[in-house]
């Protein structure tokens, strides 16, 4: 069987460089997903999968858990497939996401964003690494069990989704269609790491507000832009404080394990008055096992805790909106994890390196939500997602693929 599974991947390497070109090609930024969901379904079809294409719809975006920007989906379908087990073995959902961000200037790119240029081993493009070279990976797995006539007992259940990107309505939709599996395998770009354990996080907004005046005697006002910088100091300490109660030895090469990062900071609308407001937007990273109420809890207590006169009589506002993305943690001692390891040796001559994942993905959903545990495993570089000239290793990709069909026919059971 090793020796079959690693000469189909040899003979099949140019399909799989083709296969997602035409992934990465599509420019599947948010709300552009059905063209490159065609190609999805399309390949499932050939493998002859039982395909579900649905858009999320009113069920979804009623649910408490569902976060992104917009209500309409007819332009992002998520596509499924099944393949059928005979019985008596053990489900497994493969899940991947085909939205990407957006490509940034394109000045930053050595070629076109969009092109699926093929350089030094290298696959390059927006998503070849975020996550489309894993979704291939699971595709080329697909393909090669189909041609090499391997059964399963257990069914197997590949998930092509949208908008994780925002919070994960693709995948929360396919919990509601009621896609469960006794585990899942997600290819974000871990390089070839395996995270068993992974932070949420939330957006917030925070509002300072001040007392505006003219430049020329700012004294008689209360600069909001002042007051922030105390602001930031107590985010900052929060940061330290919440990162201090984390002692697990899967966080051990994570600087930050569980960041407070603020992203935007606006205010003021004249050189020469004094800024009555300033507002901050950023993420609040949550510690595996701690809910998302939790986290806003002790969010809220930090800022109420200010030392400062003018801050105690005009809190701080905070708000809560945008993309969140649940916590999910799976025991090390899980058995798909002890397959993973067992047969990436196999593969890869090597031990497989275990840690925690340093962002959100789908799988906080699928653990918490779905209770299908779930691990994240994958080819692409982890420090080169969302950034440009981004790129996936082939033969990583290839690599995964077969570390796949192994694991499958082990979880699953072979008929």
């Amino acid at each position: 069987m090793e020796k079959n599974v690693k000469e189909w991947m040899e003979r099949n390497k140019e399909y799989g460089i083709e296969l997602l070109q035409k992934l990465v090609t599509c420019d599947s930024v948010q709300g552009n997903e059905a063209y490159v969901q065609d190609i999805v379904e399309a390949e499932l079809k050939q493998l002859e999968l039982q395909v579900d294409r649905f858009v999320p719809g009113e069920e979804t975006t009623s649910h408490p858990f569902f976060c992104a920007n917009r209500t309409d989906f007819s332009d992002s379908p998520n596509v499924v497939g099944v393949r059928r087990g005979t019985g008596g073995g053990r489900s497994l959902i493969l899940n991947g996401h085909v939205d990407v961000v957006p490509p940034g200037k394109r000045e930053d790119w050595t070629s076109d964003p969009y092109s699926g240029e093929v350089k030094d081993g290298k696959l390059y493009g927006r998503g070849s690494t975020d996550m489309k070279g894993g979704n291939t990976s699971m595709l080329l797995a697909l393909k090669c069990l189909k041609e090499l006539g391997i059964s399963l007992k257990g069914d197997l259940i590949f998930e092509s989704v949208v908008e994780e990107e925002s919070g994960g309505t693709g995948t929360l939709s396919t919990i509601q269609r009621n896609y469960k599996a006794d585990a899942a395998l997600i290819p974000e770009p871990t390089n070839l790491k395996v995270f068993p354990k992974q932070q949420g996080s939330m957006w917030f907004r925070l509002r300072i507000n001040g007392q505006s005046a003219h430049g020329g005697t700012r004294y008689e006002g209360v600069s909001a832009l002042e007051k922030s910088l105390i602001v930031i100091n107590a985010i900052q300490a929060l940061e330290r404080n919440r990162n201090q109660k984390i002692n697990d030895p899967l966080y051990k090469e994570i600087p930050i394990p569980v960041p407070i990062n603020l992203g935007t900071i606006k205010g003021g609308d004249w050189p020469s008055s004094v800024p009555d407001q300033i507002t901050i937007e950023g993420r609040m990273g949550v510690i595996p096992g701690e809910t998302l109420e939790d986290a806003k809890e002790e969010m809220a207590s930090a800022l109420n805790a200010i030392d400062d006169e003018w801050l105690k009589k005009h809190p701080v506002e905070l708000e809560w909106f945008g993309a969140r993305w649940l916590p999910g943690e799976v025991p090390v001692e899980h058995p798909l994890l002890a397959i993973l390891q067992r047969n990436y040796k196999k593969s890869a001559g090597e031990e497989i390196q275990i840690e925690a994942s340093p962002w959100g993905t789908d799988g906080g959903l699928l653990t918490e939500l779905a209770d299908t545990p779930s691990l994240i495993f994958g080819p692409g570089e982890t420090a080169l997602a969302h950034y440009s000239n981004e790129y996936v290793d082939i033969d990583k990709m290839m690599l995964v693929a077969e570390i796949y069909v192994h694991t499958i026919i082990e979880w699953c059971g072979q008929a």
